[in-house]
């Protein structure tokens, strides 16, 4: 029996990548312990690399991308799933070095795999997906680090993107007051309907100054965009304040960063990676998901998409120009 799978192959002559849906059978999945029937994936900025030219993270053609996916066990050989359980897959180079979720099966270790928790469906996961993961695993650890609300304004870069805009909900809904940095002035009131009480302009903090220190304004931040904007941010921490690093959207450098605001401030910055995070870590960010992520916030985030879109939309988002969450059906 054969379903429909968004193939990405490469023409070996010419180094060009070309991508899909395409018929492939259960026979071309790759080795693993649960098969997976998929419901629903998503789309998320190594998608797009993945559905091009590869960005360096494929490592051999023909390739099925998708980083995320969610659906129902359909086989298992492994005694923690069975046939019809709800499961949720995101990291583990699923979708980068192991064909992954945009296909109406998977195939992948029993280890890679979450159970759905309850309070989610596997839509819901998918608008949450490794971007929302990754958000969440911001604001535990900004609230390991001692962030509370009532302290300041917590500041999101990249707001508009995956990550800032399940970042902002989460955090609006816990109580804190959310600065949401953008550089598309157009999506000012979809964020300020996702929470977000103060909005700043991107322009704001790309300047790269030689200020040692600048005045204390942040009571944390989720960054997801590094460069000139972190180095900047990083002088604008209150004291003993912390960031959380999930992106590079700007750059893999810190333009502009100097040791005085962790020596002279105690500001923390703290490295948030979703791809290797521990089983017992991510059951605990999926059940705050659930609790603490408002699903009607969640569902303004969605823009709907099939397996056929994905080839445009791989483009678009490496582009910067996806907002919010896309959620694929894979069976439309």
């Amino acid at each position: 029996m054969t379903f429909n799978a968004l193939l990405v192959t490469k023409n070996e002559e010419s180094g060009k990548t070309s991508a899909a849906v395409t018929e492939i059978s259960e026979s071309d999945l790759p080795d693993g312990e649960v098969t997976v029937a998929v419901e629903y994936s998503t789309l998320n900025y190594k998608d797009g690399l993945c559905i091009g030219s590869g960005g360096g993270l494929v490592r051999k053609y023909p390739h099925v991308p998708g980083i995320d996916f969610a659906g129902t066990v359909e086989a298992s050989s492994d005694d923690r799933y069975k046939a019809g359980d709800k499961v949720v897959l995101t990291g583990w180079r699923v979708g980068e070095a192991h064909w992954g979720g945009y296909a109406q099966k998977a195939r992948v270790k029993a280890d890679w795999l979450v159970p759905l928790p309850d309070g989610l469906d596997t839509r819901q996961a998918m608008a949450v997906g490794t971007a929302g993961f990754t958000a969440m695993l911001a604001v535990m650890a900004l609230e390991d680090a001692g962030l509370k609300p009532g302290t300041g304004p917590v500041l999101v870069t990249g707001a508009a993107g995956g990550v800032g805009s399940v970042a902002v909900a989460i955090l609006a809904k816990l109580g804190y007051e959310v600065a949401a940095v953008t550089g598309r002035p157009e999506t000012g009131d979809y964020l300020k309907d996702l929470g977000a009480t103060q909005i700043v302009p991107r322009d704001e903090l790309t300047e790269v100054t030689k200020k040692p220190l600048e005045a204390e304004q942040w009571a944390g931040c989720i960054d997801a965009v590094a460069g000139a904007m972190l180095g900047r941010v990083l002088k604008q921490m209150k004291y003993g304040t912390s960031v959380a690093a999930i992106g590079l959207a700007g750059g893999a450098q810190i333009d502009g960063a100097l040791i005085t605001p962790f020596i002279l401030r105690g500001v923390n910055l703290l490295g948030i990676d979703s791809v290797m995070q521990p089983y017992a870590r991510r059951v605990e960010a999926w059940r705050r998901i659930a609790s603490d992520l408002p699903m009607e916030k969640l569902e303004a985030m969605v823009e709907p998409a099939t397996l056929s879109d994905l080839p445009g939309l791989g483009g678009d988002i490496l582009k910067g120009q996806v907002k919010g969450r896309v959620v694929v059906d894979v069976n439309a």
